[in-house]
């Protein structure tokens, strides 16, 4: 499956780092995207963030 953009400032991009990183378009986009869900799926959620605010918040609190 072929993946075309339409945004020349996009394909700019991909072209940068694929000669950055000496690969071909397909392995530089892979390899962007791949990352960039790892990130996004290593942040905690809203719900483990309140959860952690609320421990702390007990822990500092009087027993």
């Amino acid at each position: 499956m072929a993946f075309h953009t339409k945004n020349p400032k996009t394909d700019a991009l991909a072209r940068r780092v694929a000669a950055l990183k000496r690969t071909g378009l397909t392995e530089a986009v892979h390899a962007a995207l791949k990352h960039e869900l790892e990130r996004e799926q290593a942040r905690p959620s809203l719900v483990e963030i309140g959860v952690r605010f609320c421990r702390d918040l007990r822990a500092q609190g009087k027993p």
